[in-house]
This record gives C-alpha cells, sequence and structure tokens, in this order.
C-alpha cells in the first residue's frame, strides 16, 4: 500500500475513532453529573437556552469529550501514519478544533467554556497524542 494511502486512512481511523470515544463520553457525562432539573440537553430547538442553565460542573463531560477524543484520535492517526506522524496528529486535531469552532458558534454557551475547549482541548491535545503515538518532534539547533 502507498504511504500516501496509508496516511490518508491513519486520519480518517484517528478521525473515526475520536468521534466514538467523543460520543462516548458525551452519552455518559450526564449520568455521572445530571444536568438541573427540567434541563433536556437533547431538544435541539432549546439547546442554546439549556446551555445557560448549566452549572460549570455538566462542562466537565464536554471538555473530557472533545480533549479525550481528539487524543484518542491524534493517537490513532500517529500509529497508523507511516510519515508525517506529527503533521497527520495535529491535522487531526485540527479537524476536530474547526468542528468544535462550527459548534461553538452555533450553540453559543458560556465565553469561558468556548476559549477554554478551543484553546486547550484541540491542538494541545492532538500534539500530546502524536508524542504518544510515537511521533518524533524536532527542536530547533
Amino acid at each position: 500500500m502507498p504511504s500516501f494511502v496509508r496516511n490518508i486512512l491513519a486520519v480518517i481511523a484517528g478521525i473515526l475513532i475520536g468521534s466514538v470515544v467523543n460520543l462516548g463520553i458525551i452519552k455518559v457525562g450526564p449520568l455521572v453529573i445530571p444536568p438541573p432539573a427540567g434541563v433536556d440537553m437533547a431538544d435541539m430547538e432549546k439547546f442554546a437556552e439549556n446551555l445557560t442553565r448549566l452549572k460549570p460542573a455538566n462542562f466537565i463531560a464536554p471538555w473530557l469529550a472533545h480533549a479525550l477524543g481528539t487524543l484518542a484520535g491524534a493517537y490513532i492517526a500517529s500509529k497508523v501514519a507511516v510519515s508525517h506522524r506529527m503533521k497527520l496528529a495535529l491535522g487531526t486535531g485540527a479537524f476536530f478544533l474547526l468542528g468544535g469552532s462550527v459548534m461553538a458558534a452555533m450553540s453559543g454557551g458560556p465565553l469561558w467554556f468556548s476559549v477554554l475547549d478551543l484553546a486547550g482541548a484541540y491542538i494541545p491535545m492532538g500534539y500530546f497524542g502524536g508524542v504518544l503515538g510515537g511521533a518524533k518532534t524536532t527542536r530547533p539547533q
């Protein structure tokens, strides 16, 4: 298999695995830290309104979902890739950052969470996933 094909498949696998991890945590989160009474996060018509009713603790699971989903995806991309492992891991992180940015713009939510989420859950975890996956980092001489 040509290396560029394997690298493309590595990113696709990373995105799929990262998405599964993300969704799993999003589904389990409300069971661990329930939302306030009367808040139904599955109601997409009232999603933005419901975000304003959540307590800070209710944002732990979404942040972990975004961070650990990106970490898992970048790790897989880095492990499966034949070359450019760190670039592909960071590319996977950038893909999830794009999704997180669109979601933040569409749904609103507290500014503090958007800043924390966009700055801390995607590119840093993409980098760490690449490192854990064995990507070599080069240091300036």
